[in-house]
């Protein structure tokens, strides 16, 4: 793989693991790119033709990798480029151009306690993110509880019960019931405990599960009710293994309860890391100025394993 300048973290240890993590995604963009990039070819449409294609192949996606291609061709004009291999730090600079919209730490200072409502479809890791999360926020310092509003499938509330107890955190959850009474009782008690951070579980449901897309559009109005302006962060979590269906899931998922961040699971067993890329150049509405920010991303199974996204990080792992 062509070398280039390294991220400002470079060395540590979570740089290591997003390194491992992403080396399937790596293996599939980076040696076709290296081929392309590593030796001396003209700038003309059978490179660019292959540039697209080996883009695609890493489920980079058909916009974003025009996006990508354009920029390229933009720059070999105005630097005067001619040859491939001049070509390596511009598309490195243009991906972490593209992706640096994404990197947005999720902040829970404004708010007491700051509520963060999950969603998303069967297996996309919602409970163990919580379980990461939860460690996360407390190795910074917050109080965490935890709400069990997964009421359809007792392994979840058995599996979060678990994470509660390994990062020795409370868990609000109940055998069966309304999974909006759950996350409710779950945010009266933050409030009465003074407790810093709620996270919420939610079922796994598809977008085209219409009952169950009416459902959770409950769940975020009655958690409203328990304290005004909650959940006053939604995450979606998304599988990277889905490649380009996870476009389809941010749109469903963003009109049916208006999503703020993202999670992106499971980037160290697939080879669609890419797809980071079409989330940045998606625009899930027309009014929507930036694309939904990527708030975590995970590597592995680790508590340590899920931290905020930051691009020069993502763009170094990737390349290097």
């Amino acid at each position: 793989m062509f070398s280039s300048t390294a991220s400002s973290t470079d060395g540590g240890p979570w740089l290591a693991r997003l390194r491992d993590g992403l080396a399937k995604t790596r293996r599939q963009l980076g040696d076709r790119l290296a081929g392309l990039l590593g030796a001396a070819r003209p700038l003309d449409e059978a490179f660019y033709e292959e540039l697209e294609a080996a883009l695609i192949g890493a489920d980079v996606g058909v916009a974003a990798s025009a996006s990508l291609l354009r920029e390229l061709q933009l720059r070999a004009r105005r630097e005067g480029y001619t040859e491939s291999t001049q070509l390596r730090e511009a598309l490195r600079e243009a991906l972490r151009e593209l992706l640096e919209p994404l990197a947005a730490p999720l902040e829970v200072d404004a708010h007491r306690p700051f509520v963060i409502m999950l969603a998303g479809v069967n297996g996309s890791g919602k409970t163990t993110s919580i379980g990461k999360l939860a460690h996360y926020y407390q190795s910074r310092g917050k109080s965490v509880l935890l709400a069990a509003g997964d009421t359809f499938r007792a392994a979840a509330r058995e599996q979060l019960a678990s994470w509660a107890e390994r990062n020795r955190v409370a868990v609000i959850a109940q055998k069966s019931g309304d999974p909006a009474a759950v996350i409710y009782d779950a945010v009266k008690a933050a409030v009465a405990r003074g407790t810093d951070v709620v996270l919420a579980d939610t079922a796994g449901r598809l977008p085209t599960q219409l009952n169950l897309m009416e459902e959770i559009k409950k769940v975020k109005r009655v958690v409203a009710k328990a304290l005004p302006g909650a959940p006053h962060e939604v995450l979606l979590v998304l599988d990277a293994n889905t490649g380009q269906n996870a476009l389809a899931q941010v749109r469903a998922f963003d009109a049916a309860i208006g999503v703020t961040g993202l999670i992106l699971t499971k980037l160290d067993g697939t080879a669609k890391g890419g797809v980071i890329a079409a989330i940045a150049h998606m625009r899930s509405s027309s009014s929507r100025e930036r694309p939904i920010p990527v708030r975590f991303a995970g590597v592995g199974e680790s508590l340590d394993d899920l931290r905020p996204f930051h691009a020069e990080e993502f763009v170094a792992a990737l390349f290097d």
